[in-house]
């Protein structure tokens, strides 16, 4: 399938570059210059991927990732200079897909692309949380239920939630992968490679940041047992779920 991506950055440059490679890979490529033009694209030609610049004017990406995420289901990588793991926190919380700090390689980008597009479109849509091939449905656990509980947590891999004293939180498809993982598993210590790996499907080959910035979100959105957080860091080693 000849996938369209979309770029909005407002460096030509940029614009150039990414449009290069993109085409040699075999993808279609529209380009915007600002939010709004970006927003445009998005209602009219209906991308199937954004790759978004986070400083344009206009319409910033973080306002345009709100409007996107308002209306439809897209996968978003945001490509900025902002790098800081607060920035990425920031960006992964408010519904990007993936973060690509610059200056950033090509060929990355590319493969960035092609692991979202697979894992959106191949493994599931992130806003459902399904993790299965389309038209299955997620595995129960082993013990033949579809609820995996862990002190107060439970875990819902029908409906892809989790529920804590009563009130049910959702997840995104990646949250919901890695704290199933965990929780799956309480007690064992998970090292980075093997969390990427689990939950991404990929080969783990750099430390860009992107567990951290996950297990945080998760560790926001579960809060405390006992004085800490669920998942706990296991130095040197990786992080683990308290059993």
């Amino acid at each position: 399938m000849n996938h369209r991506i979309l770029i909005a950055d407002d460096e030509k440059e940029i614009l150039s570059l990414l449009r290069l490679y993109l085409e040699n890979a075999g993808f279609s490529v529209l380009e915007a210059t600002d939010g709004e033009q970006a927003l445009a694209l998005i209602r009219s030609e209906k991308p199937d991927l954004a790759i978004l610049d986070i400083m344009m004017p206009k319409m910033d990406g973080y306002t345009l990732i709100r409007r996107i995420r308002s209306a439809m289901n897209l996968p978003v990588i945001i490509l900025s200079a902002k790098g800081e793991t607060s920035d990425k926190v920031l960006g992964l919380g408010m519904g990007a897909d993936d973060y690509i700090a610059k200056p950033f390689d090509a060929l990355e980008v590319v493969a960035r692309v092609e692991a979202n597009l697979r894992r959106f479109y191949q493994l599931g849509s992130p806003v459902t949380g399904r993790t299965g091939h389309a038209g299955q449905n997620e595995p129960e656990n082993e013990s033949g239920s579809p609820l995996i509980r862990v002190h107060d947590l439970t875990l819902d891999t029908e409906k892809c939630i989790l529920i804590k004293n009563g009130t049910a939180i959702e997840l995104t498809s990646i949250e919901y992968k890695m704290l199933r993982l965990f929780m799956e598993s309480p007690g064992r210590v998970f090292t980075k490679k093997q969390i990427y790996e689990a939950v991404w499907g990929e080969d783990y080959y750099a430390d860009d940041n992107n567990i951290m910035v996950y297990i945080s979100k998760i560790r926001d959105k579960t809060g405390e047992y006992e004085g800490g957080s669920y998942i706990r860091t296991i130095r040197g080693l990786g992080y683990k779920m308290i059993s």
